[in-house]
């Protein structure tokens, strides 16, 4: 099994609140970037859009800043989906 932290993105800080709603490397690019981030969510309110991102970078192996726009767009739109 893949460390956490050897995924793009996924520092210290990151890889422990995932390990806490009990998400591994395998689980994360398993669950896709939204439903890690929606238990992220539930266990810590204050995680915000940037986390997203960055999760959806480590599946995809990439800086987070190199999204494209398009994809951006469409996390963004669950982030604010869930904040009602």
């Amino acid at each position: 099994m893949a460390e956490l932290t050897s995924m793009a993105n996924i520092g210290a800080e990151m890889a422990r609140k995932l390990r806490a709603v009990g998400i591994s490397s395998e689980e994360l690019t398993a669950a896709g970037s939204k439903q890690a981030f929606f238990q992220l969510k539930t266990l810590y309110p204050q995680v915000c859009l940037v986390h997203l991102y960055a999760l959806e970078g480590a599946i995809r192996n990439v800086d987070f800043n190199c999204l494209s726009a398009e994809r951006k767009q469409d996390l963004k739109a669950f982030s604010d989906l869930l904040k009602g």
